[in-house]
């Protein structure tokens, strides 16, 4: 248990006092019965809050779109003006430009227009030599459908899904080398709709940093964090390994800062569950100390030996440990695991209590008297206890209002 050891032992009338405040009716029991009182870690509330019932939420219709009408549905411009801007590139009535791509093939396009779109553009145009009234551009190094897709989109907007899909990589580098934010967004887009895999998510990743999609790599970076082991064998790692190696050890350290994070985040949790565990151990004492629960409560309370079930998850077992306090021959502090244990929460409710004068719970007052003989560490440690304990308890309270709230019908 997370709390303040004690080195010295209690005298032995406290233990004879907190004996005589209880009615104890003993059982046979097997001494390895004799468990942890937080062995379970359960909550309940008894408390409800009277909260008025929030007004229904809004329902949501969940309905797909489809990649090609994404942009066309958000967009004011009309469908026959689009229309007519792709069928001005499709027959390139009037064009003054050819768009030289890799396998030597050219693609008409008009220069007022490249110009207006990209500024990139528009200074290759200006320094691009004139033959015959026409221009010549080059766009290497991509597929001459990739450009065909990337210079029709220039016109309209308009592109086709499959034409995108398969040539992303490659209209993502265009859009991005030509300054074509609109273009890049779409890209983006697709790969992040499941166009990443473990094989392309290093070279993607490459990409995006050098495109200047943060997002992306983002999104990148958090996919191999996931699959760390399956991706650092694949053929685009050991590649990337050569060429790039501060690369590799930058995702090598995102990888051990996020398996930091999480044996954190798992450690956090944890500690959380022992504050409430402890929680619901105060709640069982104080009911025990001062209503009974089956064969064990004061002195003024009638005990039945009923074993219905009781509704303190830790009442159980600290039932088991209050009956072997009670019998144990070596009940000083260091002298016992079970004893040290019950002096423990012992003293943990005293530090809790606000009303010891009129506190049933065994040896209140005796630890508040012996909190001002104790050092300052242990007062501060003993006070970090109780507000990780109180802060759990509110913690609770506040996830199961807020539960209630969301699952309660709404009202007729």
């Amino acid at each position: 248990m997370a709390s303040a050891n004690h080195d010295s032992p209690w005298p032995s009338s406290s233990g004879e006092s907190f004996c005589g405040s209880f009615n104890i009716h003993l059982e046979e029991d097997n001494p390895a019965d004799i468990l942890p009182v937080l062995e379970v870690p359960s909550t309940s509330v008894s408390s409800k809050c009277h909260i008025p019932k929030p007004p229904p939420f809004p329902v949501k219709s969940c309905t797909r779109i489809k990649l090609s009408n994404r942009i066309s549905d958000c967009s004011s411009i009309p469908k026959e003006t689009k229309d007519t801007w792709d069928k001005l590139f499709k027959e390139g009535y009037g064009s003054d430009v050819f768009v030289i791509t890799e396998d030597k093939s050219h693609i008409q396009a008009h220069s007022c227009v490249l110009s207006a779109v990209s500024p990139v553009l528009a200074n290759i145009l200006q320094q691009a030599k004139v033959k015959n009234g026409m221009r010549y551009i080059k766009v290497l190094g991509v597929p001459h459908q990739a450009v065909y897709a990337f210079i029709r989109f220039l016109y309209s907007s308009c592109y086709e899904e499959e034409a995108v899909k398969q040539h992303v990589l490659h209209l993502l580098a265009l859009s991005h080398s030509y300054s074509i934010p609109s273009l890049k967004r779409v890209c983006i887009y697709v790969l992040e709709q499941g166009w990443l895999t473990k094989e392309n998510v290093i070279d993607v990743l490459q990409l995006a940093r050098n495109c200047d999609a943060p997002r992306l790599s983002f999104i990148c970076v958090r996919t191999i964090i996931g699959d760390f082991k399956t991706i650092a064998s694949t053929e685009g790692w050991k590649v990337m390994k050569r060429a790039n190696p501060a690369l590799e050890q930058e995702l090598l350290e995102c990888v051990v800062e996020a398996d930091c994070r999480k044996q954190e985040r798992l450690k956090k949790i944890e500690e959380k569950k022992v504050y409430l565990q402890l929680n619901e151990a105060m709640e069982a004492l104080l009911h025990i100390c001062k209503d009974g629960c089956r064969t064990i409560g004061p002195r003024d309370k009638v005990l039945k030996g009923s074993q219905v079930a009781c509704r303190f998850p830790a009442c159980k077992g600290l039932e088991m440990l209050v009956r072997h306090f009670s019998s144990c021959k070596t009940r000083i502090p260091g002298g016992c695991a079970h004893c040290k244990r019950m002096w423990q929460l012992l003293e943990l409710h005293s530090r809790m209590c606000n009303e010891p004068d009129y506190c049933k719970v065994a040896l209140c007052r005796h630890f508040k008297e012996k909190m001002q003989q104790q050092t300052k560490k242990d007062e501060a440690r003993w006070k970090l206890l109780v507000s990780r304990v109180i802060a759990a308890k509110k913690s609770l309270l506040s996830s199961q209002v807020s539960a209630q709230v969301h699952c309660d019908p709404p009202p007729c």
